[in-house]
């Protein structure tokens, strides 16, 4: 039985290929969908990496709160 952030992890990879697809149909889209494909990927690396962690700015600083 999968952990919740291996089936969320597994979830975003799958958005990822599907992003990827309608990407390769439509090459007036496919910039947009290979960017979308990127984040899904690099957010499922993170929930697989370290499912606790934070969000930080790219200075490494926590984020202002809400």
């Amino acid at each position: 039985m999968p952990t919740h952030a291996e089936l969320a992890g597994r979830l975003l990879r799958d958005a990822a290929k599907f992003f990827r697809t309608i990407g390769e149909q439509n090459a007036t889209l496919k910039p947009q969908m290979d960017e979308n494909a990127t984040v899904f990927d690099q957010v499922a690396t993170l929930v697989e990496q370290d499912p606790t962690g934070a969000i930080k700015n790219d200075d490494g600083s926590p984020p202002a709160a809400a």
